[in-house]
């Protein structure tokens, strides 16, 4: 219950709908326990009319009497009836208050995990499995919610029933109560015992669904990859395997509550049979009536639902605490960038200096001492192998990462000082690896917006050069790319994605290697656009490609995480290092090509 104690401020929440609910638990119960004190006097009724009737054989009175004999059987059969269904109402009323509950708790539990995600840096997402992520707001939710709602709803109710029936079996005979009682302990060690076993196996059962949750998105995410190398049936295999597990992880908690609940069961019946045994000797005695053993027997019955409740509640509760436990580790996982207060429109001036950083997750260095100035309106290239530490520097400047040495700065300000999404608002960011949503392609163009406004979604296509692509298809700007826009191109995709930056019309642009799926002459065109948007904007180009780059005012070459070169095109082919020697291969490239 430590785990589950995070739920109380939700409760506190829904006070005012918990309260009526509880309240009428109580009162369906009490409506619940009434018939059997209507049956004892019925079934003492039926006793002393069956004794008068054969008391007044042969006389006139005999008729009159089996008839208010059959009279009153009828009045205390509507007299059940009647309790039946005022029960059934107040039952009624509180599903709908503590269910409704639990509903309403769930919905607020999916967001405040879903909101938690959204404020947590970039490597937390890099240190865990998405399927892993998503189970947590789905599955595990699931198993809290049925805590929240049917565990805590029968939870009351067999307190609530449980005392009534044992008061009222107190209140008849105490001798009869004491021995009708005596499995009731038993069950309760029984439910101790078993506590710890349901609680472990229900815990695995939760990893071993992550874990199968896991590897089913990542089998769809790749099924490109899978039925090109036609691996199908390896990873049905693979599936196969997971799904074993949790078939067994699953079937080793169905065991426990298997053996479980046939032993309450029994425990219960043996009840019963002491109630009309132990009964039938205090009726001898004169202690009770027969009335009361029949009253008794409904009793006992009825302590069969709370008995059998016990230990389904005790599963639920055990499941959920396991699966509100995996919630917690997340929702106590605090970002490790503080945001900063400033919210000030951005001028466009970069200063980076003594920048190292290296990657938490794994331990590689992936910059070392960079030194970087770039003005207001300028343009800065950056160009080196692959792995040199290009696309990490573009994380920095987003603050994707707290830098480890060193500091950056936009205009004369440390970054860590602003306000993130104040500052992120004002870039445009394209990155390497394209990323657009199941929607339209209007809408991923206009992403970055609170409105769609078709005017500048079609600018923005057109300065991209897509637009052409885009009103080329049936529904235009209306079509629908599919998951990850499958439905596209890589450089359609990469063109939609520039739009979707340059919508913004940010301050400062930031592209990598966004231009490497497009050919010459479009890349060329979207150049020759970008080339006026840019005016009086800090621009950085992360390419591969010389001929992206070669008009940038200032250029650096990266290897291994430091920057080896620096200057204009024209000063760097002089100095016949690197980046002269990757010019020549690319230009004999293109002249083979």
């Amino acid at each position: 219950m430590k785990e589950l104690a995070y739920l109380n401020k939700y409760f506190y929440k829904y006070k005012w709908r918990l309260i009526p609910g509880v309240l009428f638990v109580i009162i369906s119960n009490y409506f619940g326990i009434l018939p059997a004190k209507v049956i004892r006097v019925a079934f003492d009724l039926v006793k002393e009319n069956i004794d008068l009737y054969r008391m007044y054989d042969g006389f006139d009175r005999q008729d009159l009497i089996y008839k208010v004999f059959g009279s009153s059987l009828l009045f205390f059969g509507a007299i059940v009836l009647v309790l039946a269904l005022l029960r059934g109402i107040f039952l009624f009323l509180m599903r709908q208050s503590i269910i409704l509950i639990s509903r309403h708790i769930e919905y607020d539990l999916k967001n405040e995990i879903y909101n938690h995600y959204q404020a947590l840096d970039f490597s937390f997402f890099r240190k865990n499995k998405t399927g892993d992520l998503m189970n947590r707001a789905t599955e595990d939710v699931n198993q809290v919610r049925n805590y929240l709602g049917p565990a805590i709803m029968y939870t009351i109710n067999t307190v609530a029933l449980s005392v009534m029936v044992i008061y009222a079996m107190y209140d008849v005979n105490a001798t009869l109560a004491t021995y009708a009682l005596i499995p009731i302990p038993i069950i309760s060690v029984l439910i101790l015992i078993v506590n710890k076993t349901i609680n472990q196996r229900s815990t695995k059962i939760q990893a071993q669904l992550s874990k199968l949750s896991s590897f089913v998105q990542e089998t769809f995410s790749g099924i490109r990859v899978i039925k090109t190398y036609s691996r199908e049936e390896d990873k049905m295999n693979e599936f196969e395997k997971e799904s074993n597990n949790y078939r067994n992880t699953s079937l080793s908690l169905v065991k426990v509550q298997a053996i479980f609940f046939p032993l309450i069961i029994f425990l219960v019946g043996f009840s019963t049979i002491i109630t009309v045994y132990i009964g039938g000797i205090e009726v001898n005695r004169g202690a009770i009536t027969a009335g009361n053993i029949a009253e008794f027997i409904i009793y006992v019955n009825q302590l069969t639902f709370p008995a059998m409740a016990l230990a389904w509640v005790t599963s639920l509760i055990q499941r959920a605490a396991a699966s509100q436990k995996r919630i917690n580790e997340f929702l106590k996982t605090k970002s490790e960038i503080i945001n900063g207060t400033v919210s000030k429109k951005l001028e466009g001036n970069i200063e980076i200096k003594n920048l190292s950083f290296t990657y938490p997750e794994n331990g590689v260095k992936a910059l070392k001492n960079i030194n970087v100035s770039i003005k207001r309106g300028e343009t800065l290239a950056i160009i080196g192998k692959t792995g040199s530490g290009k696309t990490t520097l573009a994380n920095m400047l987003l603050r994707m990462y707290d830098v480890d040495e060193g500091n950056i700065f936009y205009d004369n300000i440390p970054l860590k000082d602003y306000d993130i999404n104040s500052m992120r608002d004002q870039i445009g960011f394209v990155p390497q690896q394209v990323f657009l949503f199941s929607d339209t392609i209007g809408r991923n163009i206009a992403f970055g917006l609170d409105s769609l406004d078709q005017e500048r979604v079609e600018q923005a296509a057109k300065d991209a050069a897509v637009y052409e692509n885009i009103i080329g298809f049936e529904k235009g700007f209306e079509t629908n790319i599919g998951e990850r826009g499958i439905t596209l191109s890589g450089g359609q995709k990469q063109r939609v994605s520039i739009a979707r930056a340059l919508i913004k019309d940010p301050q400062i642009l930031i592209f990598d290697d966004c231009l490497s799926a497009v050919d010459t002459k479009t890349e060329e065109e979207i150049l020759h656009n970008l080339g006026r948007i840019m005016r009086d904007k800090t621009t950085i180009f992360i390419a591969h490609r010389i001929s992206t780059i070669k008009n940038a005012d200032h250029i650096i070459v990266m290897d291994n995480g430091q920057i080896v070169e620096e200057g204009t095109h024209e000063t760097l082919l002089q100095q016949h290092g690197e980046y002269a020697e990757l010019y020549e291969k690319q230009l004999l490239q293109s002249v083979e090509d």
